[in-house]
């Protein structure tokens, strides 16, 4: 899942990019209310932590001018003010929920969580296909009974693939949907991935085409037939 970061406190900025990456969160960062609204625009967001206190276009400017133009990603708040009066502005700007800093990660985490199932309620909990499980929420992975050890872009990609079932999807898709926009490698690294991801699930005793290429398009799940 892709989330956006609009906050312009440098240590904040990588303590929590460097937290949701770890959770398998893909992150972009915005430092500025202008540029994240550049962002929106430019890209597709599963969720977006907002600060209020902003250079160029503080939070609430921003999250009003969103709504106003119909967009609807969760919007989550975060801020040092924490009286009701100013908790009541960011809910009436359109925020779907409001969290007071210095707060906990863990807090954090299940609050996104919440509002991501909220925004997703199509989405089955557990993503199956065939005999292979991942549970988004404990972020495991099992082939039949075995639980699989893989890297937080491994784990992404599977994920994308599971959410995505019996699409084909290029490297340049794979690229611009799991890859920060400002750190995009080239579309070699998709293929290692890929070759990691496979080999993985190869010991684990999947078959060793579960991830198909399609030649001269690109990848997708495949069905046993």
């Amino acid at each position: 899942m892709r989330i956006l970061l609009v906050e312009d406190d440098e240590r904040i900025t990588d303590a929590l990019a460097e937290d949701l990456t770890d959770q398998h969160y893909v992150v972009d960062v915005a430092n500025d209310g202008q540029e994240g609204r550049e962002l929106v625009e430019s890209f597709s967001y599963d969720l977006i932590l907002l600060d209020v206190m902003l250079p160029k276009m503080d939070g609430i400017t921003l999250c009003r001018k969103l709504r106003s133009q119909g967009n609807s990603t969760p919007i989550l708040m975060l801020t040092a003010r924490d009286t009701i009066s100013d908790k009541i502005v960011g809910l009436d700007a359109g925020a779907d929920d409001y969290l007071v800093k210095p707060f906990d990660l863990g807090e954090l985490s299940a609050r996104m969580r919440a509002l991501l199932r909220r925004g997703n309620t199509t989405l089955p909990p557990v993503l199956e296909w065939d005999s292979l499980r991942l549970d988004p929420s404990t972020c495991e992975v099992f082939y039949k009974d075995r639980l699989l050890s893989l890297s937080p872009k491994e784990y992404a990609l599977l994920e994308f693939f599971l959410r995505h079932p019996r699409r084909v999807f290029s490297r340049a898709q794979i690229l611009e949907n799991l890859w920060s926009f400002e750190r995009l490698p080239e579309e070699a690294t998709v293929k290692a991935h890929i070759r990691g991801l496979r080999q993985k699930l190869d010991a684990a005793g999947a078959p060793s085409d579960l991830i198909e290429t399609v030649y001269g398009l690109g990848y997708r799940l495949k069905e046993n037939p």
